[in-house]
Parts: structure tokens; sequence; C-alpha cells
């Protein structure tokens, strides 16, 4: 991966974001991708829009989107003796939360503490195998009582894991918020790509870094309305089954290091995924394959039913470990899921193509 490219990955994964508290990594994405567009705006969702215009007249409009918001937790309540108490903002794992490190991102800057943990030597047999629940949980930031925690941290505050991007054998790469900051990084490379060609593109495009995914596709569903695309490409992670404790049958044959995936299934437009297919025997691009019978859970599947309707595709990175601080990638598979998206983007023709017949 080119040593700038990587540079903006490490920073984008830093940026704090869950759901709704977006703003930080968003500010990376519109520095990064600033020099690449045409046209650079932030809606009132906080979803980011970057536009690159095409060769030639009525052409198709085409919308990239990779979701920049992560899960993580938010304060609800401070006890008098000033632990702090949380609710999940997405799919957080109570199994794997306590005894973590924290960060809570209070309106002077980040604050560490850490999820406490009854000892094992103090618990009862019957207890050592449970769950306790997320709302039984609290972060100790170490205040001496209420009205100290009440001076730091505010009712709201987001809270994220304090995980640095790590470097592990090979181009794998482990850290938070690889979901989906793995797929806004691909659409900024892609606008890079892009901009950098000496080929003006036959579409208009939008590279989009939406918002709130993790909690019902809610920036997907407002940035694609205002778009009004032809085309939708939907960038995301998605299950690798290369690990020993995953079920290949759930998920099918996926592994770190084999190229991105094509999703198939009802939330994806025929002609446009065998445009992406086709294209990635073409360039010599590997990739794998998953089944969608239903809906995608991802942006994908508020773009295809947005206004009349959108020809939509879903490009996938292979993901060990989501929903953990530790989501882990290989690096190669982001940089030929950009080669591919900017390749299928010089062979689109008119929108009617992608009518199925």
């Amino acid at each position: 991966m080119r040593k700038e490219s990587l540079k903006f990955l490490e920073k984008l994964l830093e940026a704090p974001s869950p759901s709704g508290y977006e703003q930080p990594a968003q500010r990376v994405f519109r520095d990064y991708v600033a020099p690449f567009c045409d046209e650079l705006t932030t809606d009132v969702m906080g979803n980011v829009f970057a536009r690159i215009g095409g060769k030639g007249k009525n052409l198709p409009t085409v919308m990239i989107v990779g979701h920049t918001d992560e899960i993580g937790l938010q304060v609800k309540y401070i006890d008098d003796k000033g632990f702090l108490y949380f609710a999940a903002v997405g799919g957080v794992d109570a199994h794997l939360t306590p005894g973590k490190l924290v960060n809570v991102h209070t309106s002077a800057g980040p604050l560490p503490g850490v999820i406490g943990k009854k000892p094992i030597h103090l618990m009862d047999a019957k207890d050592r195998d449970a769950v306790v629940k997320l709302e039984a949980q609290y972060i100790d930031i170490g205040a001496a009582d209420k009205k100290e925690a009440q001076k730091l941290v505010r009712v709201g505050d987001a809270v994220t894991f304090d995980s640095s991007f790590i470097r592990l054998q090979g181009d794998r790469v482990a850290s938070r918020g690889f979901d989906d900051k793995a797929g806004c990084f691909v659409v900024a490379e892609v606008l890079r790509l892009v901009a950098a060609s000496d080929k003006k593109l036959p579409v208009d495009l939008y590279g989009v870094s939406s918002v709130q995914e993790e909690i019902g596709m809610r920036g997907g569903t407002t940035s694609c309305y205002t778009i009004n695309p032809d085309i939708g490409i939907c960038v995301e992670v998605d299950f690798a089954t290369d690990q020993p404790d995953v079920d290949r049958k759930h998920n099918g044959d996926v592994a770190l290091g084999k190229g991105p995936i094509l999703a198939r299934g009802a939330n994806i437009n025929p002609p446009l995924y065998e445009l992406l297919s086709t294209t990635a025997e073409n360039e010599k691009i590997a990739i794998q394959f998953t089944a969608s019978p239903r809906g995608t859970g991802t942006d994908a599947n508020v773009m295809q039913i947005s206004r009349g309707g959108v020809a939509t595709a879903l490009v996938k990175i292979p993901l060990r470990y989501m929903h953990t601080p530790v989501e882990t990638v290989a690096l190669s598979d982001l940089v030929d899921c950009a080669r591919l998206i900017v390749a299928a983007l010089g062979k689109i023709g008119s929108r009617e193509d992608f009518i199925p017949k």
C-alpha cells in the first residue's frame, strides 16, 4: 500500500466515530479527499459528499459509499461514587467489554477509563461462566465521587475502546473501527485514483462517507435520497471464515488476502454484478463471492430502494473479529477493492444497461 494512503488509514482509524459522533473521522476524510474532487460538501446529518464530474452529457450518476461510524458506548448514568454506567452504540458484545481500556470523549478531550470487573476470586462458581449484562457494567475514571466525575463527564458523552492500529505478520493489520472505515478508506482511494487518471470517467461520481449505519443505515438513506444516483456501490466488510471458530456454511469460503468479495442476491442488481465480476477477471484481480438471499444489512439495502430504485452492488472486504477492538484485515484486499471499483467505473455505459432483462 502507498505510504501516504496507509498514513491516512491509520489516522482515520484513530479518530473516534461512534454513530452520531462521527465528525472527528469525517474531518480526516474531508481533508484527505479535498484535493481530489470538484465539490466537497457535508449535509445536516454529517454525511460527506465528494463529487468528481465526468466527461459528456446526460451522464449516469454513480454513488460509492462507505460508512464512517463505528460501534461504541454512551454514558447513561453517573452514580454517587463516580462510576459511569453506559449503553451500547451499535452491536457491542457484552462478553468482551469487562476489563477493557476506554476513552470517554468529553468536551475537554478524551478521558481515559477502564471497564471494571469483579475479581474471579470473589465470584460464586455459578457466576464465573455468566455474561454480565452491559447495563450492569461500569467505567471507572478514577473519580472520588459523583461531583468530581460530573466536572469531567456529561451524560451522553461517547466512549470508544482504547485500541491502536497494529501490524501483524505479512500485510495483516488490526484495529478497532475497520467496520466500516475500511470501506470509507476505499471510497477515498477510488476518488484519489480517479483524480490521478488522465481519462475522464463516463459518469458523474459521488464518493460518500456516510454516518449512523450501525444504528439503522440512516446516513445511507438520506445521502442516497439527496444524490439520487442511477448506480450505487456500497463498500463494506464481511465475515472472514478462515479463523478456527467460524462455520463456513454461514458465509461461504472467505479468507483474508484473497481479494474483495462480491455479494449476489436480491439486494444486488444483476447487470452491475456481472460488470464487476467481468472487470475483475479482465483486470486479473482476485475476488471472492458470497450469497445474500435477503437484505444485506448494509447501506446497499437502503440505496436499492431509494426513490424509484437504484442499480446497486455490494463490494466487501474480508474481516476477522467483527465488532471487537481487534478487527483484522489484509491491506492488499483494500487496495484491490479500490482497483476493482475504479476499473469498473470506466466500463459503465447507459443507465438502461442496468435494467434487468
